[in-house]
């Protein structure tokens, strides 16, 4: 009995270690290749183009895979039908489906209206809903990995993220070098992106053991209702995030948007680092909620919260000493033709930098009060914020440009945190 006993503790130890590898490694080339592909853009195509792919691809296209998303991922992964009504992957497929459906329709009808009206011209409005019907892809391949995370699998969504970027991107890149034409290059990343769900995700699930595939009548409309305001949620939460973004495209000009995506870059490696923190905790934090066990959870939070104030600070301070150097490379790394666009910007690159800790340690919150089920909250704090972020972006990019835009984004993050915080202590403390 020792032996099959050692012999399962080791095997969890195995299968824990293939998690936080394969997690690392997906996450990291998911957020790397935005970086790649803003670079190559501005260098393939000139700064023009990078600006189109800014917002196609990191703004608006982020916000279709938003809709499409729903904001599922807490809500599935920690699906475990201890305090709530659980649901069948089938069953989250199936509303999935319909969000993304949604997803699709929506980002054609806006890529019309805004060429109709002349904002955009043709070739912007096809590049844009291209790089949508991209991120919308990526947010159906979620309701997979979401899957594989709720069995216990997590390394599975790791490879699938880094099959499927790897394959997308390499697809972007050689469309966009062999035919320079974004549209094209945009078309052909989509497909790509629907072949490496095919291979990574839809032949993998089958593998499982404890996958459930039936459907319950009036599930999805359940789900919609159960989840509707975590939707919203993320929605704003994503609308908060780009506010800036929006702003320089409606004011300034297509090749500010390119530069402002670039210095903003760091928040992805930010990001990244939170959620390879964060993620392989959530089940832990499920688990602590659910048993009432209040002192583990409270652990938890201050240990993954000090790892992320600490790597803020010592991001911050980077940014003091080394941000210069840093941008001055990233000019080289962009060509000639680029000398001095981005070393101007050290001031706006640092409070970005400070913005992105911040918003770091807003989503661990936010995952908190997922778990609590708290989704009246959730959605009044980014409700407030959104508002604020319509009336404050906007103004600020009119009166300060690209400064602007940064203080717009470092104060909405901050806007969260203090939000989310403050009612993550009250229910920590109630009771």
């Amino acid at each position: 009995m020792n032996k099959i006993s050692g012999l399962l503790i080791y095997k969890g130890s195995q299968i824990e270690k293939q998690n936080m590898m394969w997690n690392m490694l997906g996450s990291f080339c998911y957020a790397f290749a935005s970086m790649v592909l803003s670079f190559c853009v501005m260098r393939i195509s000139g700064e023009e183009a990078g600006g189109v792919f800014a917002i196609g691809y990191s703004a608006f296209g982020q916000q279709m895979f938003t809709l499409a998303y729903f904001g599922l991922r807490p809500f599935q992964i920690t699906d475990r039908g201890a305090q709530q009504e659980g649901y069948s992957f089938g069953e989250y497929r199936r509303h999935r489906r319909l969000t993304a459906a949604m997803a699709v329709i929506t980002s054609a009808l806006f890529s019309a209206w805004m060429g109709g009206i002349g904002a955009y011209g043709k070739e912007k409005a096809l590049a844009v809903f291209f790089l949508a019907l991209y991120k919308i892809i990526d947010g159906y391949a979620d309701v997979y990995e979401s899957e594989f995370q709720r069995q216990g699998s997590l390394y599975l969504t790791g490879k699938s993220n880094t099959f499927r970027t790897l394959l997308s991107v390499a697809v972007f890149l050689f469309t966009l070098a062999a035919a320079q034409n974004l549209v094209f290059a945009s078309a052909a990343a989509a497909a790509a992106q629907i072949l490496g769900m095919v291979l990574c995700d839809v032949s993998v699930i089958g593998a499982l053991p404890r996958v459930e595939y039936s459907c319950r009548e009036k599930s999805t409309s359940k789900l919609f209702s159960q989840t509707g305001l975590l939707f919203l949620s993320v929605f704003l939460d994503f609308y908060i995030f780009s506010a800036a973004k929006y702003a320089i495209d409606g004011q300034l000009n297509d090749a500010a948007s390119g530069y402002f995506n670039l210095i903003f870059m760091p928040t992805s490696v930010i990001y990244l680092v939170a959620n390879f923190v964060i993620r392989p905790f959530l089940v832990r934090m499920t688990v602590c909620w659910n048993q009432g066990d209040k002192k583990g959870l409270k652990r938890i939070l201050k240990k993954i919260g000090g790892i992320i104030m600490g790597l803020t600070v010592l991001a911050v301070s980077g940014c003091l000493v080394l941000g210069r150097l840093v941008l001055s490379v990233m000019e080289y790394l962009l060509g000639n033709g680029y000398e001095g666009c981005l070393t101007g910007y050290l001031a706006p690159f640092t409070v970005i930098v400070a913005g992105g800790g911040v918003y770091a340690m807003a989503n661990l919150m936010y995952y908190c009060l997922v778990i609590m089920r708290q989704q009246k909250v959730i959605f009044l704090v980014y409700a407030v914020t959104a508002v604020a972020a319509l009336i404050l972006a906007p103004a600020l990019v009119a009166k300060l440009e690209i400064f602007g835009a940064a203080l717009a984004y470092c104060l909405f993050m901050a806007m969260q945190f203090l939000g989310f915080g403050l009612q993550t202590a009250f229910a920590l403390r109630r009771g």
